[in-house]
């Protein structure tokens, strides 16, 4: 097997799957997840096969584009990466990357059941799309999707979410930051993860206070 063939028949079907996709959770979100995962590695013991290939599927059907179904995307990866001839012990520790990568999963009591390096470096570089400048547009491109409310002062932040409150919330778009974006930067896994978080998560708090002037009717530039 070669790994570059595989990577590069790998890419080529998650831009099949991905096509239609939500903005937020399409072709160029895995693409910059990937290369995020490749930057974090460099500094990581890890095997850079499992951490491309567990990047590049992590979305490949995301429960929530698929009625909540957590058995989907793992099934269609495991059923690609056996056509790709990957070797059992590979595709077991992609899925199990895939199942466990997630937020919503450490929300459960086991959600640190299973863990390894490579999890925490693909985990770091999805958690980085989610924030900065990139994770705003994409927190309310899919407000937007699910159109929900950009904000309402009387809907405070739900901040001791379970895994199903939170699969269920509908609160609006501004809600998600404290519900989860701004907690992220104390959740990483990786030194290069954190550095990285830093600045992006400071951006993120910058636009929230502007946010906050602009619907306060306050005039001015931070």
């Amino acid at each position: 097997m070669d790994q570059t063939i595989t990577i590069n028949q790998t890419i080529a079907f998650v831009k099949s799957e991905l096509k239609n996709a939500e903005g937020g959770h399409d072709w160029f979100h895995v693409e910059r997840v990937f290369r995020n995962s490749i930057l974090i590695a460099k500094d990581e013991d890890v095997n850079a096969f499992v951490v491309s290939l567990a990047a590049l599927l992590h979305d490949i059907a995301d429960p929530k584009f698929h009625d909540g179904d957590e058995t989907l995307g793992p099934q269609k990866a495991t059923k690609f990466l056996k056509n790709q001839k990957v070797d059992k012990e590979t595709i077991d520790h992609i899925i199990k990357i895939i199942l466990h990568m997630s937020y919503k999963n450490s929300l459960e009591e086991d959600g640190k059941a299973f863990s390894s390096k490579e999890l925490e470096v693909v985990q770091d570089a999805d958690r980085l799309d989610a924030i900065g400048a990139i994770g705003i547009a994409r927190c309310f491109n899919y407000g937007g999707f699910k159109n929900r409310a950009l904000y309402d002062p009387n809907i405070s932040p739900n901040l001791y979410m379970t895994k199903k409150e939170y699969k269920k919330n509908n609160a609006p778009t501004i809600n998600h930051f404290y519900e989860k974006l701004l907690l992220l930067k104390d959740k990483m896994n990786t030194p290069t993860g954190k550095r990285l978080a830093s600045n992006r998560h400071d951006y993120m708090e910058i636009f929230l206070k502007q946010f906050y002037l602009e619907w306060e009717g306050k005039s001015g530039l931070l």
